[in-house]
């Protein structure tokens, strides 16, 4: 499931966003375990976001500098290429016991790359090389939330799909807002343009 979305002028703003929007979504006190590739300053917005600055010891000056926790799970993918061409990769274990970070969220970054690809066939402004771009970052936010609240409710996905063997079916499909306890049915492109979102911090009963 897509649970955020940044989009910003460097790649450092782009992570510092996202961790704010992962601390905000059902991560406040640790962060989710993380598999990023080795660019875009993911290890500094992770500490700004989640790191603790040590107790005091009474020796010394005071302790400024934010710290991982014992219980983070973080690893990043080098990848080293000569031009364009890839010669190898380098898997980083910056927070956590390799085995245990490597089981969680895998030693590559699959997932993120399947997503992007995903995002180019569903978003027109995503494509390279073609007149859909957006020319305005405003239009560009709305296009990729359009995208992201289809792909999480009205999409099955084949990988999530569960075996039921009724009379009727085998297996119930199920979108990523339903594997994540959202909601209990595929939406569909009218439900999801006649809902309406209550806004942020609005009580509705």
């Amino acid at each position: 499931m897509r649970v955020g979305r940044a989009i910003a002028k460097s790649d450092e703003q782009v992570a510092t966003a996202l961790m704010t929007q992962l601390q905000s979504r059902g991560h406040a006190a640790t962060p989710p375990p993380m598999a990023t590739d080795g660019k875009g300053g993911y290890r500094e917005a992770l500490l700004e976001t989640w790191g603790q600055v040590p107790e005091y010891g009474g020796q010394g000056r005071p302790p400024t500098r934010k710290q991982g926790q014992p219980d983070w799970h973080y690893l990043q993918v080098i990848k080293h290429r000569c031009g364009y061409r890839l010669t190898g990769v380098t898997i980083k274990v910056v927070y956590g016991t390799p085995e245990e970070v490597c089981a969680l969220v895998g030693a590559h970054t699959a997932y993120v790359e399947r997503t992007n690809l995903t995002s180019r066939q569903m978003n027109g402004r995503l494509v390279r090389k073609t007149l859909s771009y957006s020319k305005q970052r405003v239009m560009l936010e709305a296009a990729c939330a359009w995208e992201d609240w289809v792909y999480n409710l009205t999409r099955s996905v084949k990988t999530l799909q569960l075996e039921v063997n009724t009379s009727q079916r085998r297996w119930q499909p199920r979108s990523p807002a339903m594997a994540a306890g959202l909601t209990d049915h595929i939406w569909t492109v009218k439900e999801l343009l006649m809902t309406v979102v209550a806004p942020m911090g609005i009580n509705t009963q």
